[in-house]
């Protein structure tokens, strides 16, 4: 190990050792509990807005355009410049000017991977379900939602992933989370307190992945995963 790598362990051992950072408003869980506030609200808003539309376009057809302006909008987007912005629109007076920046980034991963879900259902199940007298919503949500469901589920972890990561930008906007820990430690060059803020949200994404995988096990059915696995 090198004297840099040394160090930064040594930052670490500093940074998680400190009961001060373990207590108070301050301290690892108060800003671990706002920062999983931030990314909770905000995922849940992205899914309520992206899932029923995703849904509609894939089922109906209509509105495939919206589709490729949110692919397109996903890798377009400053986050950083949003916040910044709705800030100067809305204030700091509410957890709004962090919100709409994260879930305005969260929607295109959510719709894309919903609508390309139910669109790629095989055709002759759609019609097998028809066969069978379903109605356009009982086709929806009894074959079309159940087999589309790993893709969905997939935009909602790249959605959580990317939420995670990114809600460090409430600290730009005097609110907490766990980039208080960057943006407060690089004010004063406490470089253990922004290394190990940096890990938190790291070891936070992880987390976030790892739960959706068990959720994906859990919640699709094993022949809906070969059949994915397959194609």
């Amino acid at each position: 190990m090198g004297a840099g790598e040394e160090e930064r362990v040594n930052w670490l051992i500093e940074f998680f050792g400190d009961p001060a950072n373990w207590s108070g408003s301050d301290g690892i869980p108060a800003r671990l509990l706002e920062h999983l506030l931030f990314s909770v609200a905000a995922l849940a808003l992205a899914a309520l807005i992206a899932i029923p539309l995703g849904l509609w376009i894939g089922h109906t057809g209509r509105g495939s355009l919206l589709i490729v302006i949110a692919a397109n909008l996903a890798r377009a987007l400053p986050t950083l410049g949003l916040v910044v912005l709705i800030v100067m629109l809305l204030g700091t007076a509410s957890v709004w000017p962090v919100l709409i920046p994260l879930v305005a980034l969260a929607v295109p991963a959510i719709l894309v991977n919903t609508f390309e879900g139910i669109r790629g259902v095989d055709p002759e199940l759609r019609d097998a379900a028809y066969g069978m007298g379903l109605a356009g919503r009982q086709v929806l949500g009894r074959v079309l939602v159940p087999v589309a469901l790993p893709l969905i589920l997939l935009g909602l972890r790249l959605a959580a992933i990317q939420i995670v990561a990114t809600a460090a930008v409430a600290a730009y906007t005097g609110l907490g989370g766990l980039g208080r820990y960057i943006i407060d430690g690089l004010a004063i060059r406490d470089y253990p307190t922004v290394l190990g803020g940096s890990v938190l949200i790291v070891l936070f994404a992880l987390a976030a992945q790892f739960l959706f995988v068990m959720a994906e096990r859990i919640a699709v059915s094993p022949g809906v995963s070969r059949r994915v696995k397959v194609r």
